[in-house]
């Protein structure tokens, strides 16, 4: 008897479970999926992040280095802390701008598709959509990418503690998000959370369109036999996003360096300043040359491909664990993310 009622709790707490998971909308499971998977990828690939940052960004004793010898002097300056520094931001960062991003491509694509019938129904809405998106994300997440970039580039010696290789110790030493947030507020109030933001849309907006403009169209060119194959799906967004981010790089430069630029030498200041996204790249080519617009861009290759793979295997393993249904039967007119 008292076998057969607490296997009938335990059946009624699993069911209780199931029915907790099962209130949840279709659209909150995968924002619950999605954040977990770019928290995870990201954290996977922050040592190559942090190299790309320091070689976007020209910081001494960087800008000649390979991937490996980067790594090493890492490692040799500050420890194993010093691939992750950076990257709680980068975390903080991904998360709501992963959730806002495909939530919002979904409203702007059923918008389009309910408002906008001559554009169709192909690829092209998921370029509009995608650009949208993008941008809405990008503006409501950039102050902890900002806070991201800054703890990224300052690099301590450990011989001498607190000062930074690029700067010569003038830049002061962030703690942290929050420190970050502090101090750039206390330079230049709110507007200065977002320098850099002129950049970084002109490059999300095609960017990010352009990611699941390829996404979709290549794999509406896949056989119907294999559409469901996950390492067939893998690599359709792993070209979409290697195509996508080699178009739109040397914006990333541009942005990397107005977020970095006040906290350089005062004489790089007096005679290299951005103030603005076209005339930060033609700078940047009379200046360094046109090579520095694509640096970083081998190891952002190096890192694509294992992030893509790492965020698609996490996301489904999330979805199996949540319970949610193929986006094809849950939204039929909303298309694959």
């Amino acid at each position: 008897m008292g076998s057969s009622q607490e296997s009938t709790f335990s059946s009624a707490s699993t069911a209780a479970q199931v029915n907790a998971l099962d209130l949840l909308p279709v659209y909150a499971k995968e924002l619950i999926a999605g954040g977990a998977a770019g928290a995870f990828a990201k954290t996977a690939v922050a040592p190559l992040e942090r190299v790309k940052i320091l070689l976007q960004t020209r910081t001494e004793g960087f800008q000649s280095l390979g991937i490996v010898r980067s790594l090493r002097k890492l490692w040799q300056y500050e420890g194993i802390r010093g691939f992750y520094k950076g990257n709680g931001a980068s975390v903080l960062r991904i998360v709501p701008y992963a959730a806002l991003h495909y939530m919002t491509y979904e409203q702007y694509r059923c918008w389009i598709l309910n408002n906008a019938p001559s554009v169709g129904t192909g690829p092209v809405v998921d370029l509009l959509a995608g650009s949208a998106a993008g941008g809405t994300a990008v503006l409501c997440t950039y102050p902890l990418d900002l806070a991201r970039t800054k703890l990224a580039y300052q690099v301590s010696n450990v011989a001498q503690p607190g000062n930074s290789l690029g700067n010569s110790g003038h830049q002061p030493v962030y703690n942290g998000v929050k420190d970050v947030f502090k101090t750039v507020y206390k330079e230049g109030g709110a507007r200065s959370l977002y320098r850099g933001i002129g950049p970084t849309l002109i490059g999300i907006l095609p960017y990010a369109g352009l990611k699941f403009y390829i996404y979709e169209d290549l794999k509406s060119r896949v056989p119907e036999d294999y559409k469901r194959s996950v390492v067939l799906k893998l690599s359709c967004g792993a070209l979409a996003g290697l195509f996508g981010q080699t178009l739109t790089y040397p914006l990333d430069v541009v942005r990397r360096q107005m977020q970095v630029q006040n906290k350089q030498p005062q004489n790089v200041n007096d005679t290299f300043r951005i103030r603005g996204t076209f005339q930060g790249l033609l700078l940047i080519i009379r200046c360094q040359g046109w090579r520095q617009l694509f640096a970083g861009l081998s190891l952002n290759y190096v890192k694509v491909v294992p992030s893509v793979a790492i965020g698609f295997t996490t996301y489904d393993m999330m979805k199996n664990l949540l319970g949610v249904p193929p986006r094809e039967r849950a939204h039929p007119s909303a298309g694959n993310k």
